[in-house]
């Protein structure tokens, strides 16, 4: 609370993503194995997505629920700059 009595919320910003989102396929993170070799979540999967309707946030950080096949689609290219700058391979499509 501020100090005339008055409730501030926290602002959300939405991501800038660059051309037609919703027809194009994304790389969502599903997790990681640190140096011990344990899995590490990085939040839902998109086969939980699939299963249970589950929201995952891809790297370019939309967020949706998937229902299609990727194949179908382009590869975002923020998620395949962000993979590609952090050295990552490109998923085949």
């Amino acid at each position: 609370m501020s100090d005339l009595g008055i409730a501030i919320a926290p602002t959300h910003v939405e991501p800038t993503l660059d051309g037609d989102h919703e027809r194009m396929s994304h790389i969502v993170l599903e997790g990681f194995k640190p140096e011990a070799g344990d899995f590490v979540s990085a939040g839902p999967s998109v086969v939980e997505g699939l299963v249970n309707g589950t929201a995952v946030r891809a790297l370019c950080g939309k967020i949706w629920v998937p229902s299609r096949d990727p194949k179908r689609y382009p590869l975002c290219p923020t998620c395949k700059d962000i993979a590609t700058s952090r050295g990552w391979k490109i998923p085949a499509g």
